[in-house]
């Protein structure tokens, strides 16, 4: 016996997977506020790092200001006395100074009262010539102001420049730095409440769309990405109310489908367990319960057809082939079964071989359905008509598949949902005579899975035509190249 499909069924009880618990550490709040604090930090020490030495420089220079004042001040005392006298007004001047931990050094005949002067300011000033800047006084680094009195003498001022300026920028550091932190702070939750909300909405949104309410909508609202969010969620939700209802209207036209077979082969069934269909009726009822139950068949098969159409390993063995020769092989099988019901069958291929590379099984299959479609709906004297030509003047260019009929055709709208599943099969059912609604979307399916695409529009003959493009044979591409 063939073997049979299996068919995966759901857990009872099974559902979607419960989200994973909130950890408050890994939320968009906390991160939020974990960001902007570290760029409120790195702020705060970038400024610092341009600001610092500025202002340090702006200290050293109000302290040489300040110290050069104190040295001319100091100067003019010490100018009106006479040499090598110092008054109480000039030791006073000095005892000052050195409380503000300025050293004072006077300069008598090119000599400093004290050490600790490098030689090059004593004879500088002695030289007659005034001293500003830094210096290495008694190995420290100092800021130095030498103003030359008459006589060779002079008086210079020295006060240890240590690290005060940079000590006291530095330690003034900490509150900026504490109010950036507090204003990141500040600003991550701020941040994360508005950028938390529209998430928080969409999430709800998206929980109840799992739970099958499909009326949900977001909200939209800036930012753009924010509103982009609530375009994608709003524009799925329009998508699977769409998608669920042609759904549920080619379950019905199925269902509809397989009960009518079902229900002649059931009719029959009980006419012959009931005696009511005599001997000589048997045979004739056995090829309708058979022919009912073929079509029941090709209606199951095309279901697991589409079912597997887009899974990975569905079966294709594409190599190349000659769709001229395809289209006579098809006519010999065509050609009597058209000829059966009154309808002209005619092949329009040209002399030479039309080469292609697909499955030819499968192409087959798209053909006869195509063909068993035009027929269903063709009425007695109306062509059918199978057509192969190349796709283009190069052989490597791929062929094309025509399947034109004198049938009904197709409107406009039609065009536009001829592959769709059930969509046909829904306008027309109780109008002209239609099929399971699948043989289309199958043929669609199998010509995009090949390589190739399909189309459909208006026949000359007046009804409808399918144009199958088949891709090249590459063998042929690298030979031509």
């Amino acid at each position: 016996m063939p073997e049979q499909p299996t068919i995966a069924l759901p857990v009872i009880g099974s559902g979607p997977p419960a989200p994973p618990r909130r950890r408050f550490a890994h939320t968009l709040t906390v991160r939020a506020v974990l960001v902007t604090c570290a760029v409120a930090l790195v702020s705060v020490l970038v400024t610092a790092l341009v600001a610092v030495p500025l202002a340090v420089r702006g200290a050293e220079r109000r302290d040489q200001e300040a110290l050069a004042a104190q040295t001319r001040l100091a100067a003019e005392v010490l100018r009106v006395r006479a040499a090598r006298q110092r008054d109480t007004a000039g030791d006073r001047l000095i005892r000052q100074l050195r409380q503000q931990q300025i050293e004072v050094y006077l300069i008598r005949a090119g000599q400093a009262d004290h050490a600790g002067l490098p030689p090059q300011v004593v004879k500088r000033v002695a030289a007659g010539r005034d001293v500003s800047g830094r210096r290495l006084v008694g190995g420290e680094r100092a800021l130095v102001e030498g103003r030359a009195l008459p006589g060779g003498d002079g008086v210079v001022l020295a006060r240890p420049t240590r690290n005060g300026p940079w000590r006291q920028v530095l330690l003034s550091l900490w509150l900026p730095m504490l109010a950036g932190l507090a204003a990141g702070v500040a600003a991550g939750l701020l941040l994360a409440r508005r950028l938390a909300r529209p998430i928080r909405n969409a999430a709800a949104a998206a929980a109840r769309l799992r739970a099958g309410d499909r009326a949900v909508r977001v909200p939209v609202e800036p930012p753009d990405e924010v509103a982009d969010l609530a375009y994608a969620l709003n524009g799925l939700a329009a998508a699977l109310a769409t998608s669920e209802g042609r759904q549920r209207e080619f379950l019905l036209s199925v269902s509809h489908e397989l009960r009518t077979p079902l229900t002649a082969i059931r009719g029959y069934a009980e006419a012959l367990a009931d005696g009511v269909i005599d001997a000589d009726g048997v045979p004739a009822t056995g090829r309708t319960v058979l022919a009912e139950a073929e079509h029941l068949d090709r209606l199951v098969s095309d279901l697991l057809a589409l079912a597997r159409l887009e899974a990975a390993d569905f079966p294709l063995e594409p190599g190349p082939v000659d769709l001229t020769r395809l289209a006579a092989d098809a006519a010999r099988t065509w050609s009597d079964r058209c000829a059966a019901v009154g309808v002209p069958f005619r092949v329009e291929a040209p002399d030479a071989p039309v080469p292609a590379y697909t499955d030819p099984g499968r192409i087959r299959q798209v053909v006869d359905g195509l063909l068993e479609n035009a027929l269903r709906v063709v009425p007695p004297g109306a062509p059918v008509v199978l057509a192969v030509r190349a796709a283009g003047a190069d052989p490597a260019s791929g062929g094309l598949v025509e399947v034109r009929d004198g049938g009904p055709g197709f409107t406009d709208d039609d065009l536009a949902v001829a592959f769709e599943r059930g969509a046909l099969h829904q306008r027309y059912r109780g109008v002209r005579k239609v099929g399971s609604g699948l043989g289309l979307a199958l043929a669609a399916g199998l010509v995009r899975r090949l390589g190739g695409d399909i189309t459909a529009g208006h026949a000359p003959e007046g009804g409808a035509a399918f144009t199958v493009r088949l891709p090249g044979d590459p063998y042929l591409t690298r030979t031509s190249a």
